[in-house]
């Protein structure tokens, strides 16, 4: 420690601002979107089919299973599955 003590840590804590809502919200999201990304991966590493749908059009293969394309899936999907658009 750099000799601060609990209390001083807490008071320069709280001279921070608040965090975004927004950001707040993501972060409570990310776990279900990591686990909804690896969910389609492992599908995707299984079924050859569905595997050549997401890499021909990923946004209307997603949506034709139910998923819901959000800018941060279909990103880390393309990333992961090693789609270009």
């Amino acid at each position: 420690m750099t000799g601060y003590d609990e209390e001083r840590i807490a008071e320069l804590l709280r001279l921070l601002p608040a965090v975004p809502e927004g950001l707040v919200r993501a972060a409570q999201e990310l776990p279900q979107a990591r686990a909804e990304v690896d969910t389609i991966v492992a599908r995707a590493e299984a079924d050859a089919e569905f595997r050549a749908k997401l890499v021909a059009d990923l946004e209307s293969a997603l949506e034709a299973e139910g998923y819901t394309a959000t800018p941060s899936v279909v990103a880390s999907l393309r990333v992961r599955l090693g789609a270009e658009d």
